[in-house]
């Protein structure tokens, strides 16, 4: 197997696992909408369930299109994922990285879609009453990748900023 597809592999499943864990753990443990102050003022544990993408974006309870919608968008991905690590520069490590975690973050909330038909959520970050959405390891490892992914493509524009222009 090709190193950058190795890497992201591991890095896929180093995400997968515990993410899934700490979902069992967390409907195991906690009635739906459910919540466990940790921090007061600040960090709950709660048990939510989401419909839509990261965040509770199109988080829509009553209506049931997009899943299906959300497991297409993820195949996609998946596939250009694997796409992008194929023809990656062996030596993008901030590339590779964030593309195995972004996959792993995609992988792990597409099997909470395709077993429930929603994602577990259970992360709740506040300051008084205004709370952040929702969200689990999966969508910090999406998160996370984007950054490296994003990080990457800016180094990369420096460094060819700095290449000498070759002129025909």
């Amino acid at each position: 197997m090709d190193s950058r597809l190795k890497t992201a592999a591991i890095l896929a499943a180093s995400i997968i696992i515990p993410d899934q864990i700490t979902k069992a753990v967390i409907q195991q443990k906690y009635v739906l909408w459910d919540t466990d102050p940790v921090i007061p003022g600040f960090f709950n544990l709660v048990h939510v369930l989401n419909k839509g993408a990261a965040f509770g974006f199109l988080n829509q309870p009553d209506t049931n299109w997009q899943i299906w919608f959300f497991v297409a968008v993820t195949i996609f991905a998946v596939g250009f994922i694997y796409y992008l690590l194929t023809t990656a520069d062996h030596g993008d490590r901030f590339f590779i990285w964030g593309l195995g975690l972004v996959l792993g973050g995609a992988l792990g909330n597409l099997i909470d879609r395709v077993r429930f038909g929603f994602v577990v959520d259970f992360l709740d970050f506040h300051i008084g009453e205004y709370h952040w959405p929702a969200f689990n390891v999966a969508d910090i490892a999406i998160t996370c990748g984007a950054f490296s992914v994003i990080i990457s493509m800016y180094m990369k524009n420096q460094s060819d900023k700095k290449s000498p222009t070759q002129s025909a």
